[in-house]
C-alpha cells in the first residue's frame, strides 16, 4: 500500500495536489487489485490487471470473468462484497443463447429444417399473416413479434407457454421477413414453442437433458429452489453523474417499437431489476429473460459448443456451426438501432468487438453481461455483473478492454468485417437496459 504525505505548515502546492491524485489513483487500483479473488494461467496475467482496473473503477462492483480456451480453464476471476466462484447472478437475455443452442442441436438432429415455416411446426402460428414465416426468419428476429398491444403482464413474461400462446394470434409490428428487430421479451418464447412441438419438452427441459446435466454447467432457465441461497439479488442502476442523462431520460418513448420490444407500453411498465428478483420468473426461466448463472457455468455452455468439455465434444458439428455463426441481418435493427446485428439467432460478437473473428457467436445480458465463443481462435468467454451497468443492454463497455486482454493474451487480433455499432452509441435500450 502507498502512503501519502503532506506538509503540514502550508497548503500543499500544485505538483502536491498532483502527487496525491496519482496516490489516490495508485492506492484504488492497489485497493481493487487485493478485492480480486481467482486465477489466470501463465500469459493471462494482463487480464487479471484489467479486471483490478474495471473494479477500482467502479467501487463496490460485485462481477466475474471466466475465459476458456479450447475447452480449458484459463482464467477464472471474482470481485466484490459476498461474490464467490459459484455466486449465481441474473442473466437475463444470455438464456437467448442457450436457446439457439438448442435450437441448432435440433437442427443437426434432423428434427427442425431452417427454411420451412413455423405453421408447419406450430399451425396457430399462421393467423395474422404469418403461414410463410420460416424458422430461419424467426431465429434471425424478422418476425416482428416484438410485443403485443398493451404489452404482457409479469405472469406471462415469466411464462413461455402463456408467452407463446398470445403471440401466435398476434398481428406482427412489421411485415414478417421484412426487417429484423431485437425480439428482447419473446424470442425464447417463440422458440421454445417450437421446440415443445417437435419434441414434447419445453425448451427448458430440453436444455437440462442435452446440454445442463451432461456438461455439469452451472447455468439455468429455471432456478431449482435448492440453489436459491447462492442467488445474489440484482442491484439497480446508480445514479449517474450531473453531465450524463438521468435513466428515466434515457428511456425509450412507450409506444415506439423499442419501448413494446421491451414491454415499456403495458400498464405498470416492467422494471427488470424487480422483475429477475421474483423467485417465480427465477423458478420457470423465460428463456428470453429469466436466465440465471456464474461466469462460470456461461463461459462453460459456450465451450462445449465449439470444444471438448467434461470429456464431452463438441457439441455443433462444423456444418451446423457453419450455419448459425453466418450473418443474418444487415442493416439497422429496428429495435436497438444497432448496426448488423445477428447472426442465426446469436448476435454477431465480431461487430461489436473487433479483435474478435468474424464467427463469433454469443449473447448480451441487460445487466451488462456478455458471453461467446469464438470458433477461430477457442476462445469461450463469460463477464457477468450484479449491478446494472449505464449503457449495459449490448454489454457493459468494460467488455471491451477485457475481451481485448483476452485476444491479446490468446495471440489473435482479428479485424471483424463490416460496420458496426459501438455499445456506446446504441440508441433505444442500450441506454438504460
Amino acid at each position: 500500500m502507498r502512503q501519502r504525505t503532506t506538509t503540514a505548515a502550508s497548503p500543499p502546492s500544485d505538483q502536491t495536489a498532483e502527487t496525491i491524485e496519482a496516490a489516490d489513483t495508485a492506492e484504488a487500483a492497489d485497493t481493487a487489485e487485493a478485492a480480486v479473488r481467482g486465477t489466470t494461467s501463465e500469459g493471462f496475467t494482463r487480464v487479471r490487471g484489467e479486471f483490478a482496473a474495471v473494479a477500482a473503477a467502479e467501487p463496490g462492483l460485485s462481477a466475474q470473468l471466466s475465459v476458456r480456451l479450447h475447452g480449458r480453464p484459463v482464467v477464472d476471476l471474482w470481485t466484490g462484497p459476498d461474490v464467490g466462484p459459484d455466486s449465481l447472478f441474473a442473466l437475463y437475455s444470455s438464456g437467448k443463447g442457450a436457446a439457439c443452442l438448442v435450437a441448432a442441436l435440433l437442427v443437426q438432429d434432423g428434427l427442425l429444417d431452417l427454411d420451412r415455416p413455423v405453421a408447419a411446426y406450430w399451425p396457430e402460428f399462421a393467423a395474422e399473416g404469418k403461414a410463410e414465416l420460416t424458422l430461419r426468419d424467426l431465429l434471425a428476429h424478422r418476425a416482428g413479434l416484438v410485443g403485443v398491444p398493451g404489452g404482457f403482464r409479469t405472469s406471462e413474461l415469466a411464462d413461455d407457454r402463456q408467452l407463446a400462446e398470445r403471440l401466435a394470434g398476434a398481428r406482427p409490428c412489421w411485415e414478417p421477413g421484412d426487417g429484423y428487430g431485437y425480439h428482447a421479451f419473446t424470442f425464447g418464447a417463440l422458440i421454445g414453442e417450437v421446440v415443445r412441438r417437435v419434441t414434447g419438452r419445453t425448451l427448458q427441459e430440453e436444455f437440462d437433458q442435452r446440454l445442463r446435466i451432461p456438461y455439469r454447467l452451472d447455468f439455468y432457465l429455471g432456478l431449482p429452489e435448492r440453489e436459491e441461497p447462492r442467488y445474489l439479488p440484482v442491484q439497480p442502476l446508480p445514479p449517474q453523474p450531473p453531465h450524463l442523462p438521468a435513466e428515466r431520460e434515457s428511456l425509450p418513448e412507450p409506444d415506439s417499437l423499442t419501448g413494446i420490444a421491451f414491454n415499456l407500453h403495458a400498464d405498470p411498465p416492467t422494471d427488470l431489476t424487480a422483475f429477475a428478483n421474483t423467485r417465480t420468473v427465477r423458478a420457470q426461466g423465460p428463456a428470453s429473460s429469466g436466465s440465471v448463472g456464474s461466469a462460470r457455468g456461461l463461459a462453460a455452455v459456450y465451450a462445449a459448443a465449439i470444444s471438448t468439455v467434461e470429456g464431452q465434444p463438441a457439441l455443433l458439428r462444423p456444418e451446423v456451426l457453419d450455419e448459425f455463426t453466418a450473418r443474418h441481418s444487415f442493416g439497422a435493427d429496428l429495435v436497438t438501432g444497432e448496426t448488423d446485428h445477428f447472426l442465426l439467432g446469436f448476435e454477431a460478437q465480431g461487430v461489436r468487438y473487433r479483435s474478435l473473428g468474424p464467427r463469433a457467436f454469443g449473447h448480451s445480458g441487460a445487466v451488462g453481461a456478455q458471453a461467446f465463443a469464438d470458433p477461430d481462435s477457442g476462445i469461450a468467454y463469460s463477464y457477468t455483473r450484479r449491478r446494472f451497468a449505464p449503457q449495459g443492454g449490448g454489454g457493459a463497455m468494460e467488455n471491451h478492454r477485457l475481451i481485448e486482454a483476452v485476444t491479446s493474451a490468446v495471440g489473435r487480433n482479428v479485424t471483424g468485417t463490416g460496420p458496426g455499432t459501438d455499445p456506446g452509441t446504441r440508441t433505444g435500450p442500450g441506454a438504460w437496459a
